[in-house]
């Protein structure tokens, strides 16, 4: 859904972005990389730290990397089955990082194990929300449906997590892991369903 409503507005906003970095010689699947290895440096040492709204930060500008590249593939045409890959792989890389910082934190300095285990729990949850549509597409079927895709979920644990590093009760946080954790467990739901409603047509 935010996909939708967004995508539009931070393309506009970054298209000279990256063409500036097409000219300077930089190829998407660098791009993508260096995007990744932000992110993970940001969860997994500024969470772990404490840091909880620097990390944030950090973290956010990174993110804008996954646009940047796609809107670089398309620019020159060089969008690939490799660049697809790649991409979507290091996405899985770097939403693991975010949860495990954020668990890291709570099981540790941050002293609340309800939230290190709601995060552990969306880690999973969000993981298996992809694989479920991953394994679907590998066998000609389409899981592309569900309340909690990748960028719902990434954007609300960054702007909870960073607002909590701000002094707002850690309540919060954990309402909003756990509302993550059963969005994503509808989302697969909605998905393993929609794959079975398919497979019966095609039987």
């Amino acid at each position: 859904m935010l996909n939708r409503y967004t995508r539009h507005f931070f393309s506009r906003l970054f298209t000279p972005l990256a063409k500036m970095l097409l000219r300077a010689g930089i190829s998407p699947d660098a791009v993508t990389i260096v995007g990744t290895l932000g992110v993970v440096a940001g969860a997994l040492i500024f969470y772990p730290m404490g840091q909880l709204w620097w990390g944030s930060v950090f973290i956010t500008l990174f993110v804008f990397a996954d646009l940047v590249d796609g809107l670089m593939a398309r620019l020159t045409s060089r969008s690939s089955a490799w660049g697809n890959f790649l991409d979507s792989t290091l996405d899985r890389i770097s939403d693991g990082a975010v949860f495990a910082g954020v668990a890291i934190w709570f099981y540790t300095g941050g002293a609340n194990p309800s939230i290190g285990t709601a995060a552990v729990a969306c880690l999973v949850l969000g993981m298996l929300v992809s694989y479920v549509r991953a394994k679907a597409e590998s066998l000609g079927l389409d899981a592309n449906v569900g309340i909690a895709e990748r960028a719902e979920r990434l954007v609300a644990v960054l702007v909870a997590t960073g607002f909590t590093g701000l002094g707002l009760p850690t309540v919060f946080l954990l309402v909003v892991l756990l509302a993550l954790a059963a969005a994503s467990l509808i989302t697969v739901c909605q998905r393993v369903a929609t794959v079975y409603r398919q497979s019966r047509v095609r039987t």
